[in-house]
């Protein structure tokens, strides 16, 4: 073998595979080569591969058949939260609508997981927000505070999955969310977001969903209007 990669083994066959499927060469419905042709394309062991392609087949990239070709599934349809988190570590391969698509979903996820931590945790999530009074208007402020912000609600929202779900994608909100901050419309937003937020949480939270919602609105129409997304 000749394995010459800043991967680990496992994780390099996974690249190998995943970016293969998400860039089109193994189309849904398509087989992949056997297991020998494969690993010595890759350059890895054939332990190493099969273990991989057993990950890969839980998650619902793949189906794997005995004694017959390993064929590609149509993993949207198939596919589970470990194909999403194994997904999302591949933003430039990413299906077109990917990111929009995802953050229409937290659109729907987090105003109820902001009220369900408005509700037990109102004075952590007051004391956080108070805070943005003194943020400093720059991308990487606002990146990191915006994050520890969905972070803290999830983790007061007493349902430990809401929090498994955000950790998954804690790599692309970081990798990405210096390009949207670095928009001063978006820092606005942001922060009257922040303080209407705090007003609701103050007043009683009867609020905090339509707020958290209404935010979450306008930051996907301005990621549609980011070039590049």
């Amino acid at each position: 073998m000749n394995f010459k990669s800043p991967f680990r083994p496992a994780q390099y066959v996974e690249h190998q595979v995943v970016t293969s499927i998400l860039n089109g060469r193994y189309p849904p419905g398509s087989a992949l080569p056997n297991e020998r042709t494969l690993a010595e394309k890759i350059g890895v062991t054939r332990q190493t591969l099969r273990e991989t392609l057993h990950r890969l087949a839980r998650e619902g990239w793949i189906t794997i058949h005995h004694g017959k070709p390993t064929v590609v599934n149509s993993y949207w349809e198939e596919g589970g939260m470990g194909l999403l988190s194994t997904m999302s570590r591949y933003s430039e391969y990413l299906p077109n609508g990917f990111i929009t698509h995802l953050l229409e979903a937290r659109s729907n996820l987090l105003p109820i997981i902001a009220r369900l931590s408005a509700d037990r945790a109102p004075e952590v999530l007051l004391t956080y927000l108070f805070k943005a009074n003194t943020l400093e208007d720059k991308a990487e402020a606002f990146s990191l505070y915006d994050w520890d912000l969905q972070l803290l609600m999830t983790s007061h929202a007493k349902n430990p999955i809401y929090r498994l779900i955000f950790n998954d994608f804690s790599w692309m909100f970081e990798s990405l969310a210096l390009k949207y901050f670095s928009l001063k419309k978006a820092r606005k937003i942001s922060r009257s977001y922040y303080l209407d937020l705090y007003d609701a949480i103050d007043g009683g939270g009867k609020d905090v969903e339509r707020v958290v919602y209404s935010t979450m609105k306008k930051s996907v129409e301005i990621w549609k209007g980011l070039k590049g997304l």
